[in-house]
């Protein structure tokens, strides 16, 4: 691989009572065009009567919550009254803007779990946007010999997905009914990251390790990748962000005060956030302000 290539090891964190990895942010690396945040959680089954994911009331700020479902369902709730079931091939985005809340469960029946999780920073100028929620059941795909490809956000080939979007940035999902080689275009504006999600992969002739991101800086044209029988390729891309993100807990930002204030009013109550109603346990309680 190049040498300006980074490989990055997830980091295992609990999320909701289950373990996932996390790609980003990490030490190395905290962000990939406006992609800030990639959990990948599963795959894995719950034992009969065992509890499976369950996220609390939480508040975010200053990005968009992207869950690409592949196994199982999860249930969403949000402050502004949303209830929405997401299923195996479709997208759940809900953009922050200037608070909201929500809660993620599993639902009962359905056993195995498999999924993407990201955040995607919004734009300065979009930063107190109105928050909203965005299903997607629907999305580009089509099929290039053995792999199968799904557009996810953003523009590729000659398609558009209609995931909302407030910056140029990619998402892409390959899976492979067959062990097949591709070469995939790249805009060399973006900066790029690719994890598998399943099954074995390989850039460039050299494999990815289970769990393992790989960044590309801006400048690739395009890439040769290869799957094996069954494997599931995740890339994301965007133009690199201009100045440095803030990332703290559940929120996003270009300013720490603007971090402050919004643990301030999670902690009071402050009506920005709403109130998720039909959830049946207690909220999250952010950690202490202490070194923001």
């Amino acid at each position: 691989m190049k040498p300006q290539w980074q490989r990055i090891a997830s980091r295992l964190t609990d999320v909701g009572g289950i373990p996932v990895a996390r790609a980003i942010p990490v030490k190395e690396r905290r962000t990939i065009g406006p992609w800030c945040f990639l959990d990948h959680i599963g795959p894995t089954r719950f034992a009969p009567g065992a509890a499976g994911l369950d996220v609390g009331p939480h508040p975010h700020i200053g990005l968009q919550t992207f869950t690409w479902m592949l196994e199982g369902e999860i249930l969403h709730r949000d402050s502004l009254g949303h209830e929405q079931v997401i299923r195996p091939g479709q997208v759940n985005l809900m953009t922050a803007g200037r608070g909201i809340a929500h809660t993620e469960e599993s639902l009962a029946g359905h056993p195995d779990l498999h999924a993407a999780q990201l955040w995607i920073a919004l734009p300065e100028g979009e930063q107190e946007t109105q928050p909203r929620f965005d299903h997607y059941p629907a999305l580009p795909r089509w099929q290039e010999a053995e792999i199968s490809f799904t557009l996810l956000i953003g523009d590729y080939q000659g398609c558009s997905a209609p995931t909302l979007r407030f910056s140029p940035i990619l998402g892409l999902d390959l899976h492979a009914s067959e062990t097949q080689r591709v070469r995939l275009s790249l805009d060399p504006a973006f900066e790029h990251g690719l994890f598998a999600l399943q099954g074995q992969v390989s850039i460039a002739k050299e494999l990815l390790a289970a769990e393992q991101l790989l960044y590309l800086p801006p400048g690739e044209q395009s890439l040769e990748v290869e799957l094996t029988k069954g494997a599931r390729l995740l890339l994301i891309g965007g133009e690199p962000l201009s100045q440095p993100l803030q990332i703290w807990w559940n929120f996003v930002s270009f300013d720490r005060d603007a971090i402050r204030t919004a643990a301030l009013d999670w902690e009071s109550g402050h009506p920005r956030f709403g109130e998720v109603t039909g959830y049946p346990g207690p909220r999250l309680i952010a950690p202490p302000l202490a070194g923001l």
